[in-house]
């Protein structure tokens, strides 16, 4: 469909108001498709993950962070992960993915931390980037669609999140689940 509309837009004779027509369905026609093709690609598995369970996920996401965008990652993990519980790993493997892309996208940040622990019986992951930070009292700068999505797979896993952030100061971000 977007092709087809791309070359209408080559017919001669186009009024102003058929250009402008056609261009608004080609970028309705490619947000559509672009936000089919990010809901498929988040519910596939990542092989390694599949394979070697969220441990090995999460290293393997460190690794392809550091290798192609400019960032070092440090990651320790003190929780055995049990493998049948891979839903709600999934979970947890996403919301450090939308967290990493946005360190890098809006923060800037060129170091990542990220550690598992459990404290009292609830597992804690701990998240800090130095990037360039915002301020974190103001509600709007928490209303975007990943931190609605990471609010949602929060929810998922019955969890809490905490997120701490100053400008010029990184992030911190710490969730239960």
């Amino acid at each position: 469909m977007v092709s087809l509309n791309s070359h209408l837009l080559t017919a001669p004779n186009l009024t102003e108001a058929e250009t402008a027509e056609i261009t608004e369905n080609i970028i309705a026609l490619t947000t559509k498709a672009l936000d089919n093709s990010r809901k498929i690609a988040h519910n596939l598995l990542p092989p390694v993950f599949e394979k070697f369970g969220l441990n090995a996920g999460i290293e393997e996401l460190c690794e392809e962070f550091e290798s192609s965008k400019s960032v070092k990652t440090y990651y320790k993990n003190e929780i055995d992960f049990d493998e049948k519980e891979i839903d709600r790993h999934l979970h947890i493997f996403r919301i450090l993915q939308e967290l990493m892309n946005n360190s890098i996208r809006h923060g800037k940040a060129s170091e990542i931390w990220i550690s598992f622990a459990t404290k009292d019986g609830v597992n804690i992951c701990d998240y800090k980037d130095n990037g360039v930070g915002f301020d974190s009292s103001n509600a709007e700068n928490q209303k975007g669609l990943g931190m609605k999505n990471i609010d949602s797979r929060i929810s998922f896993l019955q969890g809490t999140i905490e997120i701490n952030s100053e400008i010029n100061n990184g992030i911190v971000v710490n969730f239960t689940f």
